[in-house]
């Protein structure tokens, strides 16, 4: 399967013309009876290649990690970092395959914040609660600028995400180094962190909103990152898992769900509506549960949400162009509904 950047890529290399391009673009589309733009393509496997290769890198970077422990601690994640960007310079750069690509950026990124965190582990420092923040968004800012040097060199989509993630994390721990309180209301941070990577991920959506380049495999998985930023926090506040969910807590929750799904189907991107699917089921089965079917309260949880969803993802292109259509000039700047790729 090939992705929308693997299709304009061809065009640039001259492979194929853009009118074939255009061509191809809106004859899947016919066949599939929706714009391609709406069905969220990225590419995830080039072939089953892709499985053998990931698994084969795994267990490398497994036993490179343990060997290295066994000298010492901050040599596990360095090696790890070490090993992935070698590997990265034939598998991603070469091959260009997807998953290993994207196990190999997270192995990096994760190996260079390992690799420092071992090195307090080894020195096994007495800091206090705010220099330990301080640390710790060190670490994140190097991680982010490990993700930034990765992304310059193989330019693999989902770097952009993990070096969000890294950045929200520095954010974090600065704030409860100025504000040690801060710790204790950690999900409104998080939430506010969540918010700003949704941001970044509309304005690399809103930069190709045909979405037929990297841009949006890169706003897939910034979009990716937001959603349990923003959907955890919200439902964490508002104790679902804290407390017996009454009818005016599920019914909350119920509402922010709609509010999710309002927001998912204007920008095209599903995954607001996953992050938060636990925490509607959770609310629907106690639901059913206080009603007093106790033994079929999960099956019944799962028939409506799973045939709520279904619905949802069969009617998703019309239901979009109702809700672009109560935005007025701002659903111009959002992925056209309905408008296949001229020909």
């Amino acid at each position: 399967m090939y992705s929308e950047s693997d299709i304009d890529g061809a065009v640039k290399a001259g492979a194929i013309t853009p009118d074939a391009a255009a061509a191809l673009r809106n004859y899947i589309a016919a066949s599939q009876s929706a714009p391609a733009v709406d069905e969220e393509h990225f590419r995830l496997l080039t072939g089953f290649n892709d499985i053998f290769v990931s698994i084969a890198i795994g267990l490398v970077l497994v036993a490179i990690a343990w060997i290295g422990k066994s000298v010492t601690t901050p040599l596990a994640g360095g090696s790890v970092a070490i090993v992935s960007w070698a590997l990265a310079e034939y598998f991603t750069r070469q091959r260009r395959m997807a998953l290993p690509s994207i196990l190999l950026l997270l192995a990096f990124t994760g190996g260079v914040a390992a690799t420092l965190i071992g090195v307090l582990v080894e020195l096994d420092p007495e800091f206090s609660d705010r220099t330990n923040a301080i640390v710790g968004a060190g670490i994140g800012l190097v991680t982010a600028g490990a993700a930034w040097l990765h992304w310059k060199r193989f330019m693999v989509p989902i770097t952009v995400a993990a070096g969000a993630v890294a950045l929200v994390g520095v954010a974090v721990a600065l704030t409860v180094a100025a504000a040690p309180a801060a710790k204790d209301h950690i999900y409104p941070i998080l939430l506010v962190g969540g918010v700003f990577v949704f941001a970044l991920a509309m304005w690399w959506d809103m930069s190709d909103r045909e979405r037929r380049t990297r841009r949006s495999d890169v706003a897939f998985w910034l979009h990716l990152a937001a959603a349990p930023l923003i959907a955890h926090p919200v439902f964490h506040m508002l104790g679902i898992f804290g407390q017996d969910i009454g009818v005016t807590t599920a019914l909350i929750v119920f509402a922010l769900y709609l509010v999710f799904a309002f927001v998912a189907l204007a920008v095209d991107r599903r995954a607001l509506l996953v992050s938060s699917l636990v925490y509607v089921l959770y609310a629907m089965y106690a639901l059913f549960h206080s009603a007093g079917a106790v033994e079929l309260a999960w099956a019944f949880t799962a028939l409506a949400i799973g045939s709520a969803l279904l619905t949802l993802s069969a009617f998703w292109h019309p239901m979009r162009r109702i809700v672009v259509g109560t935005l007025g000039n701002l659903g111009n700047r959002l992925p056209p509904v309905g408008t296949l790729v001229p020909a």
